[in-house]
Protein backbone atom coordinates (compact mmCIF):
# COMPACT_ATOMS: atom_id res chain seq x y z
CA UNK A 1 0.00 0.00 0.00
CA UNK A 2 2.70 2.72 0.96
CA UNK A 3 4.27 1.49 -2.80
CA UNK A 4 0.63 2.63 -4.19
CA UNK A 5 0.62 5.57 -2.58
CA UNK A 6 4.05 7.02 -3.47
CA UNK A 7 3.61 6.10 -6.97
CA UNK A 8 0.31 7.85 -6.85
CA UNK A 9 1.93 11.24 -5.55
CA UNK A 10 5.09 10.96 -7.20
CA UNK A 11 3.01 11.05 -10.54
CA UNK A 12 1.04 14.05 -9.03
CA UNK A 13 3.68 15.32 -8.39
CA UNK A 14 5.27 14.88 -12.24
CA UNK A 15 2.29 16.49 -13.39
CA UNK A 16 1.47 19.57 -11.51
CA UNK A 17 5.37 20.14 -12.14
CA UNK A 18 5.00 22.06 -15.50
CA UNK A 19 2.79 22.72 -17.96
CA UNK A 20 3.32 21.59 -21.60
CA UNK A 21 2.35 22.67 -24.95
CA UNK A 22 3.26 22.11 -29.10
CA UNK A 23 4.31 25.30 -31.28
CA UNK A 24 4.92 24.90 -34.92
CA UNK A 25 8.76 27.11 -35.09
CA UNK A 26 7.65 28.39 -38.30
CA UNK A 27 5.00 30.75 -37.85
CA UNK A 28 5.58 31.45 -41.63
CA UNK A 29 6.72 29.59 -44.98
CA UNK A 30 9.80 27.24 -43.97
CA UNK A 31 12.87 28.67 -45.41
CA UNK A 32 14.84 26.93 -48.45
CA UNK A 33 11.92 24.31 -48.60
CA UNK A 34 10.81 21.77 -51.00
CA UNK A 35 7.26 20.76 -50.96
CA UNK A 36 7.26 16.78 -51.63
CA UNK A 37 3.53 15.05 -51.01
CA UNK A 38 5.93 11.62 -50.77
CA UNK A 39 7.83 12.78 -48.38
CA UNK A 40 6.00 11.81 -44.89
CA UNK A 41 6.93 11.94 -41.02
CA UNK A 42 7.84 8.57 -39.50
CA UNK A 43 6.87 8.43 -35.88
CA UNK A 44 6.95 5.98 -33.41
CA UNK A 45 4.85 5.73 -30.20
CA UNK A 46 4.81 3.95 -27.45
CA UNK A 47 1.71 4.14 -25.10
CA UNK A 48 1.07 7.32 -26.59
CA UNK A 49 4.32 8.84 -26.31
CA UNK A 50 6.48 10.17 -29.00
CA UNK A 51 9.87 7.65 -29.11
CA UNK A 52 11.32 8.91 -32.03
CA UNK A 53 10.82 10.00 -35.34
CA UNK A 54 12.44 9.95 -38.45
CA UNK A 55 11.11 12.29 -41.95
CA UNK A 56 10.83 15.61 -40.12
CA UNK A 57 8.70 18.05 -42.37
CA UNK A 58 7.05 20.32 -39.74
CA UNK A 59 9.94 21.51 -37.45
CA UNK A 60 7.61 22.10 -33.89
CA UNK A 61 9.38 23.25 -30.21
CA UNK A 62 7.55 21.29 -27.55
CA UNK A 63 7.47 23.56 -24.47
CA UNK A 64 7.73 23.04 -20.89
CA UNK A 65 6.54 25.94 -18.75
CA UNK A 66 7.82 24.93 -15.00
CA UNK A 67 5.67 26.06 -11.62
CA UNK A 68 8.24 28.58 -11.01
CA UNK A 69 10.21 29.57 -13.61
CA UNK A 70 13.27 31.00 -12.97
CA UNK A 71 13.98 32.83 -16.20
CA UNK A 72 16.55 30.87 -17.95
CA UNK A 73 15.54 28.78 -21.08
CA UNK A 74 16.83 25.75 -22.78
CA UNK A 75 16.51 24.42 -26.07
CA UNK A 76 17.10 21.03 -26.43
CA UNK A 77 18.58 19.07 -29.30
CA UNK A 78 17.89 15.05 -29.32
CA UNK A 79 20.29 12.83 -31.02
CA UNK A 80 20.00 10.21 -33.79
CA UNK A 81 22.93 10.82 -36.66
CA UNK A 82 21.15 13.01 -38.29
CA UNK A 83 18.63 10.05 -39.33
CA UNK A 84 16.24 10.04 -36.78
CA UNK A 85 15.30 12.07 -33.68
CA UNK A 86 15.39 10.21 -30.50
CA UNK A 87 12.48 12.50 -28.72
CA UNK A 88 11.49 10.73 -25.62
CA UNK A 89 15.06 9.59 -24.20
CA UNK A 90 16.97 12.62 -25.07
CA UNK A 91 14.01 15.35 -25.52
CA UNK A 92 11.56 14.93 -23.44
CA UNK A 93 12.99 13.24 -20.42
CA UNK A 94 15.69 15.65 -20.79
CA UNK A 95 12.91 18.53 -20.67
CA UNK A 96 10.85 17.13 -17.29
CA UNK A 97 14.19 17.05 -15.64
CA UNK A 98 14.97 20.45 -16.26
CA UNK A 99 11.29 21.83 -15.51
CA UNK A 100 12.06 20.31 -11.57
CA UNK A 101 14.97 23.29 -12.07
CA UNK A 102 12.57 25.77 -12.69
CA UNK A 103 14.59 26.23 -16.06
CA UNK A 104 11.67 26.43 -19.46
CA UNK A 105 12.78 23.29 -21.72
CA UNK A 106 11.73 23.86 -25.05
CA UNK A 107 12.55 20.37 -27.75
CA UNK A 108 13.32 21.30 -30.93
CA UNK A 109 11.87 18.49 -33.89
CA UNK A 110 14.12 19.90 -36.27
CA UNK A 111 13.99 18.58 -39.57
CA UNK A 112 16.60 15.98 -40.77
CA UNK A 113 18.99 17.13 -43.95
CA UNK A 114 17.22 15.52 -47.19
CA UNK A 115 17.61 16.83 -50.30
CA UNK A 116 13.98 15.82 -50.95
CA UNK A 117 12.77 18.54 -49.06
CA UNK A 118 15.56 21.15 -49.01
CA UNK A 119 17.53 23.13 -51.28
CA UNK A 120 20.90 22.53 -49.12
CA UNK A 121 20.17 19.82 -47.08
CA UNK A 122 23.81 20.92 -44.76
CA UNK A 123 21.75 23.93 -43.33
CA UNK A 124 18.15 22.60 -42.61
CA UNK A 125 19.10 21.70 -39.46
CA UNK A 126 20.40 25.03 -38.56
CA UNK A 127 18.13 26.91 -39.79
CA UNK A 128 15.72 25.09 -37.43
CA UNK A 129 18.08 25.83 -34.41
CA UNK A 130 18.25 29.76 -35.20
CA UNK A 131 15.20 30.31 -35.65
CA UNK A 132 14.28 28.39 -32.09
CA UNK A 133 16.39 30.77 -29.99
CA UNK A 134 14.70 33.56 -32.09
CA UNK A 135 11.79 32.20 -31.50
CA UNK A 136 12.38 32.06 -27.69
CA UNK A 137 13.63 35.58 -27.41
CA UNK A 138 10.58 36.90 -29.36
CA UNK A 139 8.46 35.02 -26.82
CA UNK A 140 10.13 35.77 -23.69
CA UNK A 141 7.79 37.41 -22.08
CA UNK A 142 5.01 35.32 -22.92
CA UNK A 143 7.41 32.29 -21.82
CA UNK A 144 8.49 34.49 -18.92
CA UNK A 145 12.19 33.65 -19.29
CA UNK A 146 15.31 36.37 -19.65
CA UNK A 147 15.97 36.54 -23.29
CA UNK A 148 19.76 37.14 -21.80
CA UNK A 149 19.52 33.38 -20.32
CA UNK A 150 18.64 31.26 -23.49
CA UNK A 151 20.70 28.20 -23.48
CA UNK A 152 21.17 25.47 -26.02
CA UNK A 153 21.78 21.59 -25.05
CA UNK A 154 22.58 18.47 -27.45
CA UNK A 155 22.90 14.89 -27.92
CA UNK A 156 25.43 12.97 -30.11
CA UNK A 157 24.43 14.54 -33.52
CA UNK A 158 21.85 16.87 -31.68
CA UNK A 159 24.78 17.76 -30.14
CA UNK A 160 26.75 18.68 -33.33
CA UNK A 161 23.63 20.94 -34.30
CA UNK A 162 24.33 22.67 -30.77
CA UNK A 163 27.85 22.83 -30.82
CA UNK A 164 26.99 24.44 -34.71
CA UNK A 165 24.58 26.70 -33.55
CA UNK A 166 26.98 27.94 -30.84
CA UNK A 167 29.79 29.05 -33.18
CA UNK A 168 27.86 29.90 -36.57
CA UNK A 169 24.65 31.44 -34.80
CA UNK A 170 25.30 34.62 -37.13
CA UNK A 171 25.78 32.85 -40.69
CA UNK A 172 23.32 33.88 -43.03
CA UNK A 173 20.98 31.36 -44.00
CA UNK A 174 18.31 32.26 -44.01
CA UNK A 175 16.35 35.58 -43.82
CA UNK A 176 15.33 36.95 -40.53
CA UNK A 177 14.80 39.69 -38.39
CA UNK A 178 17.09 41.22 -35.81
CA UNK A 179 16.75 38.67 -32.71
CA UNK A 180 20.29 37.46 -31.71
CA UNK A 181 20.09 33.58 -32.42
CA UNK A 182 23.34 33.26 -30.31
CA UNK A 183 22.88 30.68 -27.05
CA UNK A 184 24.11 32.31 -24.06
CA UNK A 185 25.10 28.95 -22.68
CA UNK A 186 25.59 25.26 -24.31
CA UNK A 187 25.50 21.95 -23.13
CA UNK A 188 27.14 19.33 -25.14
CA UNK A 189 26.45 15.30 -24.59
CA UNK A 190 28.81 12.91 -26.01
CA UNK A 191 28.50 15.28 -29.23
CA UNK A 192 29.55 14.97 -32.61
CA UNK A 193 31.79 17.63 -33.20
CA UNK A 194 34.09 17.16 -36.04
CA UNK A 195 33.75 16.08 -39.58
CA UNK A 196 37.76 14.82 -39.45
CA UNK A 197 37.58 11.50 -40.91
CA UNK A 198 39.56 10.20 -37.53
CA UNK A 199 37.34 10.64 -35.36
CA UNK A 200 33.72 11.75 -36.86
CA UNK A 201 30.41 9.65 -36.57
CA UNK A 202 30.39 8.92 -40.21
CA UNK A 203 26.84 8.21 -40.26
CA UNK A 204 26.22 11.86 -39.40
CA UNK A 205 28.63 13.29 -41.17
CA UNK A 206 27.31 11.38 -44.20
CA UNK A 207 23.46 12.12 -43.57
CA UNK A 208 24.74 16.33 -42.96
CA UNK A 209 27.39 16.64 -46.04
CA UNK A 210 26.50 13.70 -48.35
CA UNK A 211 28.91 11.24 -49.92
CA UNK A 212 32.15 13.27 -51.00
CA UNK A 213 31.63 16.42 -49.71
CA UNK A 214 34.07 19.74 -50.62
CA UNK A 215 37.15 20.36 -48.32
CA UNK A 216 35.55 23.76 -47.16
CA UNK A 217 32.18 21.97 -46.22
CA UNK A 218 34.60 19.69 -44.10
CA UNK A 219 35.56 22.75 -42.40
CA UNK A 220 33.02 25.03 -41.70
CA UNK A 221 30.99 21.70 -40.41
CA UNK A 222 33.65 20.99 -38.35
CA UNK A 223 33.18 22.74 -34.81
CA UNK A 224 36.78 23.13 -33.50
CA UNK A 225 37.92 24.42 -36.21
CA UNK A 226 34.89 27.31 -35.99
CA UNK A 227 35.41 28.43 -32.07
CA UNK A 228 36.76 31.57 -31.30
CA UNK A 229 36.57 33.96 -28.11
CA UNK A 230 32.60 34.92 -28.78
CA UNK A 231 31.55 31.35 -28.64
CA UNK A 232 29.38 30.83 -25.66
CA UNK A 233 30.50 29.31 -22.48
CA UNK A 234 30.48 25.43 -22.34
CA UNK A 235 29.43 22.19 -20.50
CA UNK A 236 30.68 19.05 -21.71
CA UNK A 237 30.07 15.31 -21.21
CA UNK A 238 31.51 12.03 -22.30
CA UNK A 239 32.56 8.71 -21.86
CA UNK A 240 35.62 7.04 -22.83
CA UNK A 241 34.63 4.02 -23.68
CA UNK A 242 32.15 5.29 -26.59
CA UNK A 243 32.16 3.49 -29.63
CA UNK A 244 29.87 5.48 -31.78
CA UNK A 245 31.47 8.86 -31.01
CA UNK A 246 34.96 9.24 -30.34
CA UNK A 247 36.01 11.05 -27.07
CA UNK A 248 38.50 12.94 -29.25
CA UNK A 249 35.12 15.31 -30.19
CA UNK A 250 34.81 16.67 -26.77
CA UNK A 251 38.76 17.07 -26.38
CA UNK A 252 38.96 18.49 -29.53
CA UNK A 253 36.27 21.48 -29.03
CA UNK A 254 37.56 21.71 -25.24
CA UNK A 255 40.55 22.46 -26.27
CA UNK A 256 39.50 24.88 -28.74
CA UNK A 257 37.49 26.79 -26.06
CA UNK A 258 40.36 26.44 -23.77
CA UNK A 259 42.45 28.40 -26.89
CA UNK A 260 40.36 31.08 -26.91
CA UNK A 261 39.32 31.55 -23.14
CA UNK A 262 35.74 30.45 -23.37
CA UNK A 263 34.87 29.24 -19.77
CA UNK A 264 34.35 25.80 -20.08
CA UNK A 265 34.00 22.25 -18.31
CA UNK A 266 34.40 18.70 -19.62
CA UNK A 267 33.36 15.54 -17.66
CA UNK A 268 34.95 12.38 -18.65
CA UNK A 269 33.69 9.47 -17.68
CA UNK A 270 35.49 5.85 -17.44
CA UNK A 271 32.42 3.91 -18.63
CA UNK A 272 29.11 4.75 -20.13
CA UNK A 273 29.29 4.37 -24.11
CA UNK A 274 27.17 6.14 -26.04
CA UNK A 275 23.51 7.43 -26.00
CA UNK A 276 23.24 7.30 -22.46
CA UNK A 277 20.64 10.00 -22.22
CA UNK A 278 20.06 11.09 -18.15
CA UNK A 279 21.88 8.36 -17.02
CA UNK A 280 21.94 4.68 -17.19
CA UNK A 281 24.61 3.01 -15.07
CA UNK A 282 28.40 3.33 -14.04
CA UNK A 283 29.44 6.64 -13.39
CA UNK A 284 27.93 8.69 -16.57
CA UNK A 285 24.72 8.35 -14.59
CA UNK A 286 25.75 11.31 -12.72
CA UNK A 287 26.72 13.80 -14.95
CA UNK A 288 22.42 15.57 -15.00
CA UNK A 289 23.71 16.77 -11.01
CA UNK A 290 26.82 18.09 -12.08
CA UNK A 291 25.41 19.58 -14.97
CA UNK A 292 22.80 20.90 -11.84
CA UNK A 293 25.64 22.41 -10.21
CA UNK A 294 27.47 24.20 -13.10
CA UNK A 295 24.01 26.10 -14.04
CA UNK A 296 23.99 27.10 -10.79
CA UNK A 297 26.99 28.37 -10.60
CA UNK A 298 26.61 30.55 -13.46
CA UNK A 299 23.30 31.94 -11.98
CA UNK A 300 21.29 30.12 -14.26
CA UNK A 301 19.39 27.96 -12.02
CA UNK A 302 19.34 28.67 -8.19
CA UNK A 303 19.69 27.00 -5.13
CA UNK A 304 15.55 27.09 -4.41
CA UNK A 305 15.34 24.23 -7.24
CA UNK A 306 19.03 22.16 -5.91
Amino acid sequence: MKKIISTVLLMLVTVTMHSQTTVALWENDIPDAINNSNYQEKPVLDNGVLVKIQKVVKPTLTIYKPKKPNGTAIVICPGGGYRHLAMNKEGFKVAEWLSTLGVTAIVLKYRLPSDSIMKNKSVGPLQDAQEAMRYVRRHAAALNIDPSKVGVLGFSAGGHLAATLSTQYDLGVYKHDNTSAKPDFSILIYPVISMDNSITHQGSKTSLLGENPSFERVQQFSNELQVDEHTPMTFIVHATDDKSVPIENSLRYYMALKKHQVPAELHIYEKGGHGFGLGRKYTSQFWAFTCEKWLLSHTFTSSKHN
